[in-house]
């Protein structure tokens, strides 16, 4: 389901810990790892659910618990977790087929790895989760990557190889990366309601204790844990983890503050200097591959479905008072594709930030401006609901200055904020007029899932022929060269077309006791808590 940012804030007087994916890690590295404790995570969401194929959010606890073939590391560059290597031509992992119309890719499994009841994993774990995710019964947030895969064969216990129907140059951003499914106590079970979706079985370092719904997840560790250090003492370091559901940033960082909370990610920038004068508290800077938009319904809203409408939006929305709101943390950019990435296309249609372009369109599309300074076009007023994650204060501030922003144009937008599984929900089926919010993406982004007419993520109805064709082109060579032309063709079209407006590029700021040794955030859309095993508490 994916990250460089300039960092504009001014330090505080205690300095801010400006750390990147690429950060040292914190703790210090002089500090022998510690074994024992336990870690209070805080998360800004209502978990819905914890099996990793149907949350609607970051699988933050599932990333602790739950472990895939290979894994984005803190540069987001995929390495092995329970395949011994990553998949590649020159290894001999990837063939592609004569007629360069398909491919296997061959993934050799650890030995000796266990789940966390004690049974072994196969390679008919790995055959089972695409079995079992592309079950037309199992209602899933995604099943990317299952219909590209024609059949897998298992010829031995450790061996899996994947035949794909086409050539797949985003096969490690989905399914097996993700997570693999236990079959030996999965299957013939109704993954929708079986027990594995408050308790999942996986070979993580840690395992699930007690998940009450709304208020907390205990993670516990996992005795059969395959991973060791170099010293060869069996991972994890901690005894556990405790992920608090905070949905409120004001509540999350006053228990950041007492010490309630030891980590928490998502931090408002508002919160930033204060939390780093707290003693104890680092606040680490990390660059994810994320991208805010304002996203157009175009399902149900007429106004919508005229592009120079879109247009007049894209010009009234002041994206550096956005950034200036938000301490100057955020990057304004110009396309979905963030900068770090090679194939973002700066030569794209831009809009910055022009009113009086704004207005120009909105008259000349029958919008004119009424008596209370609101535009009205055949008795109609330019009014509309807008949607951001209620209680993430980031959002919602930036929400606040998009909305006094293009008041300015004669168009009123009214909040209508929704948290938890009503937000995921109105996200994913359109239940909006304009919606605020961002995506973070996978080491190797897929935009078919945000902008094909099909895309899982494509909550707000856009559908074009055009677009559609050209990621079929990015999303089927192996070659970088073609990649790349495709991608940023589809950034020009799609900046033409405009069906959502890219905004900014938001940092992701984590606060972190100094006493958490070990910890590397993490870049991608597999969170910060892909690679636990390693962290430790310093007493």
């Amino acid at each position: 389901m994916s990250r460089n940012i300039r960092f504009t804030h001014s330090a505080s007087r205690n300095a801010l810990r400006t750390l990147t994916a690429t950060a040292i890690l914190l703790g210090g590295m002089a500090a022998a790892q510690q074994r024992g404790g336990t870690l209070t995570v805080g998360l800004g969401y209502d978990i819905d659910t914890l099996n990793v194929y149907s949350t609607g959010f970051l699988g933050d606890v599932q990333a602790a618990v739950v472990e895939g073939l290979v894994a984005p590391d803190a540069k987001a560059n995929y390495v092995p977790v329970l395949a011994t290597q990553v998949p590649t031509v020159r290894n001999g992992g990837i063939k592609i087929a004569p007629d360069g119309k398909s491919m296997t890719v061959t993934y050799r499994l650890r030995s000796g790895v266990k789940w966390s009841d004690g049974e072994p994993l196969t390679s008919a774990d790995v055959k089972f989760t695409w079995e079992a995710v592309k079950n037309p019964k199992f209602i899933a947030e995604s099943k990317d990557g299952t219909e590209d895969i024609a059949s897998i064969d298992t010829p031995n216990a450790t061996t899996v190889v994947v035949n794909y129907k086409r050539v797949a140059p985003d096969f490690m951003s989905t399914l097996f990366t993700f997570g693999i499914l236990p079959k030996h106590t999965l299957d013939g079970k109704d993954l929708n309601t079986d027990t594995y979706n408050e308790k999942p079985l996986g070979t993580g370092p840690f395992k699930v204790k007690e998940f009450k719904r709304g208020q907390y997840v205990i993670l516990e560790r996992n005795p059969y844990y395959w991973r060791k250090d170099s010293k060869g003492v069996q991972l994890p370091y901690l005894d556990g983890m405790v992920f608090k559901i905070i949905p409120d940033s004001n509540t999350l960082v006053t228990q950041l503050r007492t010490g309630e909370v030891q980590l928490a990610y998502g931090i408002p920038y508002s919160q930033v200097t204060q939390l780093d004068n707290v003693p104890g508290l680092k606040v680490v800077k990390n660059s994810v591959l994320s991208w805010q938009h304002l996203d157009f319904n175009l399902k149900t809203i007429d106004a919508f479905k005229d592009p120079n409408v879109r247009k007049a939006f894209a010009y009234a929305l002041n994206k550096s008072a956005v950034s200036k709101a938000l301490g100057g943390y955020p990057t304004p950019i110009n396309t979905v594709v963030v900068p770090v990435f090679s194939y973002t296309n700066p030569a794209v249609p831009k809009y910055d930030y022009n009113l009086a372009r704004a207005q120009q369109l909105l008259d000349a599309a029958g919008w004119k401006v009424g008596s209370d300074g609101i535009r009205v076009k055949d008795g109609k007023r330019m009014s509309f609901k807008i949607m951001a994650q209620a209680g993430r204060s980031t959002d919602e501030d930036a929400e606040q200055v998009i909305i006094a922003s293009l008041k300015q144009a004669g168009i009123e937008l009214q909040p209508d904020n929704k948290s938890g599984v009503a937000f995921r929900d109105a996200r994913y089926k359109g239940n909006y007029d304009l919606f605020y919010g961002g995506w973070i993406t996978s080491a190797d982004p897929t935009y078919s899932v945000f902008f094909g007419s099909k895309g899982v993520n494509n909550g707000q109805g856009y559908a074009s022929a055009k677009i559609d064709a050209i990621l079929a082109r990015a999303e089927s060579t192996l070659d970088p060269a073609q990649r790349t032309a495709a991608l940023r063709e589809f950034q020009t079209e799609l900046m033409t077309d405009l069906p959502s407006i890219p905004v900014t590029s938001n940092p992701s700021m984590i606060a972190v006791t100094e006493k958490l040794g070990g910890f590397v955030p993490n870049p991608t859309n597999m969170t910060n808590f892909v690679n636990t095993s390693g962290w430790y508490l310093n007493k």
